[in-house]
């Protein structure tokens, strides 16, 4: 074996997922026998394909753009109605031009980050030193999410202040507005649970 054979193995066992006595344990490990019971239990049948995908065969990269492009003008833009907190927003161009757009937020990071979230949190950093910087604070926090992300990490935090030790918790109960928009309702329900928190709803104008 030369030396481009052995890096080439070398590669693909550190990259290329289990090798089969692996996968094997872990099949052992779940119960099933195969990977093809694996998906019988796990993928309802009535939304998988018994046939093989119907293809026109491989294309090039600037033809398979070409008919994307073409698939994607056929889209009608409509008004969103959706509400719910999901609302349209201005964004200063400043911003989308130096942030949003620009690439230098997810292109010069290592191989193992296969993603922007080393370059998001970043930006985010950059943008907690400012807000520090303007207001004097000796501490800024950066936006999350979404509202119901938001929400929910408030809700631990508040929760963890309060009831230092989780084997004796003595406040666990947390209020939330009844008006609150449904999505952000369901995440404090989904988070509440495996930590302990008893949510109570009402209006924030009459509890006592």
């Amino acid at each position: 074996m030369n030396l481009f054979e052995q890096q080439q193995n070398e590669f693909t066992a550190r990259h290329i997922g289990p090798n089969e006595h692996e996968a094997a344990a872990m099949l052992k490990t779940i119960g099933v026998n195969s990977l093809d019971e694996l998906i019988d239990k796990t993928v309802p049948s009535s939304i998988r394909s018994s046939g093989p995908l119907k293809t026109s065969g491989p294309v090039s990269e600037f033809q398979y753009l070409t008919d994307l492009r073409s698939i994607a003008s056929q889209n009608k833009i409509f008004t969103s109605c959706i509400g719910q907190g999901y609302y349209n927003t201005i964004v200063p161009s400043v911003i989308l031009r130096n942030v949003f757009e620009n690439p230098g937020w997810y292109t010069q990071y290592t191989p193992y980050q296969a993603e922007i979230a080393q370059g998001r949190l970043e930006s985010l950093l950059n943008f907690q030193t400012m807000v520090s910087d303007l207001t004097g604070l000796p501490v800024a926090n950066a936006s999350l999410l979404d509202e119901g992300t938001a929400a929910a990490e408030a809700m631990a935090m508040l929760f963890n202040h309060k009831n230092k030790n989780h084997d004796n918790i003595t406040a666990p109960k947390f209020f939330v507005d009844e008006h609150i928009f449904a999505q952000t309702k369901d995440i404090l329900v989904t988070r509440a649970a495996p930590i302990g928190v008893e949510l109570v709803f009402g209006n924030y104008k009459t509890a006592a």
